[in-house]
């Protein structure tokens, strides 16, 4: 069980993990140990996101997620198999998180009566600043 937050838990089966050769440093090792960790986590039939979740999931994934709702994350950065799987797994937990958090609803509003009259007082104040700067009549 992975826990996101005190509403959602995420169930181990959800999450499927390759490893795939890695670019980057290590030598030799990089040529021949797999090291790099592809994790592959079904949102779109995980019981435990919302729809809300879900869509907001999906707009923060970007083109990390599929068309059919599969959220693919890799990890190159570490030489180690073990260090990558954290990493990897780390990022979801942080982009579930980021989708769980709702966004604050805006209430529209107008400017004051008040408000709308010291905009128009700048600017006309400003207007006689800038017509005062014409040219220099020679009298």
């Amino acid at each position: 069980m992975i826990r996101i937050n005190g509403h959602i838990t995420l169930d181990d089966s959800e999450i499927t993990e390759s490893f795939i050769r890695a670019s980057g440093p290590g030598g030799q090792n990089v040529n021949k140990v797999e090291t790099a960790v592809q994790l592959r986590f079904d949102a779109g039939r995980s019981p435990n996101l919302t729809p809300a979740i879900f869509a907001r999931l999906k707009k923060l994934a970007g083109q990390r997620m599929t068309k059919e709702g599969v959220l693919v994350l890799t990890a190159d950065e570490f030489r180690s198999q073990d260090r990558n799987r954290k990493a990897a797994l780390e990022r979801l937990v942080l982009l579930i998180r980021q989708a769980a958090i709702a966004p604050k609803f805006r209430r529209p509003t107008k400017p004051t009566y008040s408000s709308k009259l010291r905009r128009l007082q700048t600017k006309q104040r400003r207007g006689v600043i800038k017509k005062a700067r014409g040219k220099v009549a020679l009298d």
